[in-house]
């Protein structure tokens, strides 16, 4: 019978591990945890690939123009009209706290804030822009991004009015606007076709005119509304039009309207970049505001 080895004595394959494989164990006793996660906990990595391409850019983050310059490009600025045509800025939330006196003193007379978008987000700083703008003596109103992908048109408009979009008749508060455009989180129509996308417009406008009184104000741009609605022109006889267009004219108009309320005209002028020209002098804006 063979000797017994002391339990003492070493064994030749026993050596110390080398510093690669001390190296690789630790690297492997690192990884297992997260090898063992869910494949849903990688995903949810908020510096993973797949997450900033998924929420970029955030929801919330779209503002009335978000995509007129990638979309339609931008010209030249128009000859000051302010005799005939009233300056006016709109906001939201990429605008912060806004110098409304400063607004005020350069000229401009009225403001639309953004208030809601989808059934999911408020602007954060919709009291100090809307009611900022109101205390310096503006006429003003709030407006909506439209997601037609992610709830009905009413569901949206009720979200709207519950949520700063409502109207009253004091002479300065103008009815709330309708942002529909191109969709910066995906598809450019949000998936919908154009006679369903018309459909999702009118039960926006029959659920705020229901809730308010008040025909709302349609902001889109023409190369928008040529290409998720048709051209559609069912809508000009009763809403507004706030035309988007960087250029030195309007440019030619969506069917059904034979001229524009508004014109956003820009989206670098001074203080805060984004500014539009109302058709008129300031006795029509408080005649929009008094419906």
């Amino acid at each position: 019978m063979p000797a017994l080895r002391p339990a003492t004595a070493p064994r030749t394959r026993d050596r110390a591990p080398s510093r690669t494989r001390v190296g690789a164990l630790a690297a492997a006793a690192l990884l297992a945890p997260l090898l063992a996660l869910p494949a849903t906990a990688h995903a949810a990595d908020p510096d993973s690939g797949a997450a900033k391409a998924a929420t970029w850019p955030a929801r919330g983050s779209a503002h009335l123009g978000t995509g007129v310059v990638k979309h339609d490009g931008q010209g030249g600025l128009p000859r000051d009209t302010r005799a005939e045509q009233t300056e006016g800025v709109d906001v939201s939330s990429h605008q912060g706290n806004v110098n409304w006196s400063g607004l005020w003193s350069s000229g401009v007379k009225w403001a639309y804030v953004k208030a809601t978008e989808g059934t999911y987000y408020k602007n954060p700083y919709f009291a100090q822009q809307y009611n900022g703008s109101y205390n310096v003596g503006m006429v003003r109103g709030a407006y909506h991004f439209a997601t037609p992908d992610t709830s009905t048109g009413a569901a949206q408009a009720d979200y709207f009015v519950n949520n700063g979009g409502g109207w009253s008749r004091d002479g300065r508060t103008l009815p709330g606007a309708l942002d529909i455009e191109w969709n910066p989180y995906g598809a450019a129509c949000f998936g919908k076709s154009q006679s369903a996308m018309v459909g999702w417009i009118a039960d926006f406008l029959n659920r705020y005119r229901a809730r308010t009184g008040r025909d709302a104000v349609i902001y889109t741009a023409t190369s928008w509304w040529t290409q998720c609605t048709g051209n559609y022109g069912g809508f000009g006889a009763t809403n507004p039009l706030w035309i988007a267009r960087y250029n030195t004219t309007p440019g030619t108009l969506p069917a059904g309207w034979g001229y524009q309320t508004m014109w956003q005209y820009t989206s670098s002028g001074p203080i805060v970049g984004d500014h539009n020209k109302f058709n008129g002098a300031l006795d029509r804006v408080v005649a929009l505001a008094n419906g």
